[in-house]
């Protein structure tokens, strides 16, 4: 199957989700992206980007201020270009599925993602058959992380919407109503997330 943009290599992994280091500082993937990673060379799995953040490569050091003098930003990481091995840009993956023996199951796998292995965007086609099913949207919406389910349902939802095209209004519409019904009882979880929707489902 064809890889999408390298975007990191796992460092940190679990059942449930796995942390990702980019080779280059900032070049992160945006929130609610659906990325793949390998637990062995035949099965894939799937996740969303749920977190990211640029920090000190030494636990517990912070940054300092340097460009107190420079004109721009640019200059402060031309001034100091030992910053660019000082720091480091990390990201996290949320688990949602995973295709074994050429079919997608949208829950858990058997085994993590393994150490060092490469993380890439999913292409556009990956991106299509992965949102065929919706079942991905419980997932999200029973998942415990730092950020708000809120948020990362309609981050991701506007991620995949992206590469639907002319196709985009009526994913997004089928979308919201698997997630009208999933959240019923809960009417303000359902506008939180329709709510971050509604430039997309319109353009």
């Amino acid at each position: 199957m064809e890889d999408g943009l390298r975007v990191g290599e796992v460092i940190e992994s679990c059942t449930t989700d796995f942390a990702a280091q980019c080779y280059e500082l900032y070049q992160l993937p945006p929130l609610g992206s659906l990325v793949k990673a390998h637990w062995d060379s035949a099965a894939i799995l799937y996740g969303v980007v749920y977190k990211a953040a640029t920090a000190g490569i030494e636990p517990g050091r912070r940054p300092i201020a340097r460009g107190q003098d420079e004109p721009n930003e640019d200059e402060v990481y031309r001034s100091n270009p030992q910053l660019l091995k000082l720091l480091r840009s990390e990201f996290s993956v949320l688990v949602i599925g995973y295709l074994e023996e050429g079919r997608i199951r949208q829950y858990l796998p058997p085994k993590p993602a393994r150490i060092h292995g490469f993380v890439h965007l999913c292409t556009a086609a990956e991106v299509k058959q992965f949102s065929q099913s919706l079942d991905f949207l419980n997932f999200l919406l029973k998942s415990r992380l730092d950020i708000g389910v809120e948020e990362l349902t309609a981050a991701t939802l506007r991620q995949m919407g992206k590469v639907y095209g002319v196709e985009k209004h009526a994913f997004l519409v089928s979308a919201g109503k698997e997630l009208a019904t999933l959240l019923s009882a809960d009417y303000n979880q359902l506008k939180t997330i329709l709510k971050g929707l509604k430039n997309d489902a319109i353009a």
